[in-house]
Order: C-alpha cells, then structure tokens, then sequence
C-alpha cells in the first residue's frame, strides 16, 4: 500500500510539473511547429526538413525557459530533480510525437491528391516516419544530455544535436535517388511491407534513446551548480 501511494504522488506530481510546462515554459512556437505536419500535403517538397522544423521548438522552448531562470526556479520546488528533467523530456516528447500524429492525415491526403509521388525526396512513407522517428532519436540523446551538462549552455547543445540530424535528413532525402534503394520512396503495398522493418527500428530506437536521454540528463543535472 505505502508503494502504491508512492507511484500515485510520483504520478500527480508528473502531471503538475508537466502541467508547469505547457503553461509557463512552452513557447509558443512549440505549437506552431507541430502544426508543421501540415506541410505534408505540399507537393514537391523535401519532407525530412518537417522534422527539423520540429527539433527547432525544443531549442526555442528551453532558450525562453532559460532567459527567465526556470531551471532555478523549478529546482526550489518541493520536487525531485530528476522529476524536472523528466517534465522537459515529455514535454518535447509530446511535441515530436504531435508533429507526427498531425501529419498523417495530411499524409493520406497527399496520395490522393498528388498520386504521382514526391519528386524531390522521400515520400510520407512508413520508410520516412521511420527516419524521422531515428532523427529524433539521435536529437534528443544529444540534446538532453548536452544540455544537463549545465542547464544553461543552450545554444552549444541544439548545435551538437543538429549536425547528426541534419546528417540523417540529407540521407533520407538522398536514398529515393539511388537505383539501390529506391524502395523506401515507394507506396505500392508489396514495398510497404519492405519498409516496415525501418518502422520498427525508428520506433524501438526513439523509445530507447530518450529514455537514455532522460537517465543520462537526469544525473548530469543532478551535478549542475545552478
């Protein structure tokens, strides 16, 4: 019984520090870029740059956060520091994964209306969700544990995150043009099928990586003179 009334007070004081978050530290280009999803449905277009547009409202997000003292702020608060970590991590977390979810439907749409595939780059595939769901995962991996090294040096952590992100973009946008592995720009059903395996590890590797992200950033922000 003592452990579940553990579980619930740790739950409940998630959900307040989270609640925190959306209120006072998410910026509101945090909102504006998940609403990027939508450029989907634009034709001849190179996709993977949605998902840098995304790593962008972390950056901006925990800028804001810094110039008004939040890490210090947050860390006065009757809460574990750990616990603070974990808020900035869902919150980005629930920002990537809204880009996503956003972005399907416009996805769908986008075969019926441009049925001739994207010229440019990848198409909105289970290939190119995949990629981006890796993209982020790398993002993050370097972003949080960069950033926790001191919870202030900002601009050298989004620096380092990206380099590695904008590798992989150039790279998912640059396989559809190679005779070899011009499958992952596909959408007949036989090459979906194909793609699924880069689904799974796009999936598998974002759970793991920001999970590590958020132990790593949890112990280092432990050691931060703030």
């Amino acid at each position: 019984m003592k452990k579940l009334w553990f579980v619930l007070k740790g739950g409940i004081t998630m959900l307040n520090l989270l609640y925190k978050e959306f209120r006072l530290c998410a910026h509101p280009t945090l909102y504006v870029f998940m609403l990027m999803g939508c450029l989907i449905i634009i034709p001849s277009y190179p996709y993977g740059v949605v998902f840098l547009f995304s790593c962008l409202a972390p950056f901006i997000t925990f800028y804001n956060a810094r110039e008004n003292h939040d890490a210090f702020y947050t860390a006065l608060l009757p809460v574990r520091k750990s616990d603070i970590v974990k808020s900035k991590c869902l919150l980005v977390v629930i920002a990537e994964l809204g880009l996503i979810i956003i972005s399907l439907p416009f996805a769908y749409l986008r075969t019926i209306i441009v049925p001739e595939g994207n010229p440019v780059g990848i198409e909105a595939n289970f290939a190119y969700y995949g990629f981006g769901l890796v993209l982020f995962s790398v993002f993050n991996l370097i972003f949080f544990t960069e950033f926790y090294k001191t919870a202030y040096k900002i601009g050298r952590a989004f620096i380092l995150a990206m380099i590695p992100a904008m590798i992989i973009m150039i790279g998912m946008e640059t396989l559809p043009h190679i005779p070899a592995t011009k499958w992952v720009d596909s959408m007949a059903p036989d090459m979906l099928l194909k793609q699924l395996p880069i689904l799974g590890v796009g999936v598998i590797l974002y759970m793991a990586f920001t999970y590590a992200a958020c132990r790593i950033a949890s112990t280092r922000f432990k050691r931060a003179d703030l």
